[in-house]
């Protein structure tokens, strides 16, 4: 493997974070990973720290390469290393700059994304572009499916680059300002299902928050995670309402069209097909699935 060619001298990720029912410290698999590895590991809090940065400093490192860290790299940072810091990108930039370009993607109904190789400036992804590869968005992807390729062609696409630096090949490029778009941070009032909409608008909002927040909407007095959905073709009705319980999904209207809820969740439940959630849950046809409790 290329791969084999670049010595890792050092590894960061975030401190350890209360995750699961429990909420018990637990490592990133980034840390999992370098300590599997016996690579040095740091898990500053901040990276403004000026021990932190001369710590840093210390490794004489060539590059730093970025991956979804999550923390703002100051830019006494930004110029430590020989060749200063790559970040991948889950973009085609200068299309969806920021947070969640993911999700954003698969709610604009984009039909390819990719990953973008840039070098990191103090800007918000506004760097010089290095090296770019394509990915196809499916009419069957989510965000946990996408972020899958994604991750595949992110570690190609770094090497790649790495290699090209190393030989000096490496011809960056600037950004198009006119044609950037912003991926916003999601959050979680923006899962719940807007019935009004028509049936391919929510089926991608299904998909762009599966895994997280997960789509939801309040049926029967109760708040529903939906997980899994298809197009109902051929039914039509008052946005909202249940138009039929069947073994393997509830139908609902939507705004145009409806669809057929395949893989529900109650609050503190297991996701479940719709055929054993039912059996838990009543619902009936004419009920409404809302907004509000």
């Amino acid at each position: 493997m290329l791969v084999q060619q670049f010595s890792v001298v050092a590894v960061l990720t975030q401190p350890d974070r209360p995750a699961g029912r429990g909420m018990r410290l637990t490592a990133s698999p980034v840390k999992q990973l370098a300590l599997a590895r016996n690579l040095p590991l740091l898990q500053p809090v901040t990276l403004k720290s000026v021990d932190v940065q001369q710590e840093l400093a210390n490794y004489a490192a060539d590059v730093m390469v970025v991956a979804a860290y999550g923390l703002i790299l100051p830019s006494a940072l930004l110029q430590l290393p020989r060749y200063g810091c790559l970040n991948i990108h889950a973009s085609l930039l200068p299309r969806w700059r920021g947070a969640a370009p993911i999700q954003r993607a698969i709610l604009a109904d984009d039909d390819k994304t990719g990953i973008t190789i840039m070098q990191m400036d103090t800007g918000l992804d506004t760097g010089d572009m290095l090296l770019k590869k394509t990915c196809s968005i499916t009419a069957h992807d989510t965000t946990q499916t996408l972020h899958d390729k994604l991750a595949m062609l992110g570690a190609e696409a770094i090497v790649e680059t790495l290699c090209l630096l190393e030989q000096g090949q490496l011809k960056p490029v600037s950004q198009n300002v006119a044609e950037a778009t912003y991926a916003a941070k999601l959050n979680k009032t923006e899962a719940l299902i807007d019935w009004s909409k028509n049936a391919t608008q929510i089926i991608r909002a299904v998909h762009a928050y599966n895994p997280f927040p997960i789509a939801y909407t309040i049926l029967n007095g109760e708040l529903v995670k939906i997980w899994q959905v298809s197009v109902r073709e051929g039914s039509e009705g008052e946005a909202g309402i249940v138009l039929a319980i069947e073994k393997n999904g509830i139908i609902v209207a939507c705004g145009q069209g409806a669809l057929c809820l395949e893989v529900l969740q109650r609050q503190n439940a297991k996701a479940l097909p719709a055929a054993q959630f039912i059996q838990g849950f009543a619902v009936h046809p004419g009920d409404r699935c809302t907004s509000f409790l």
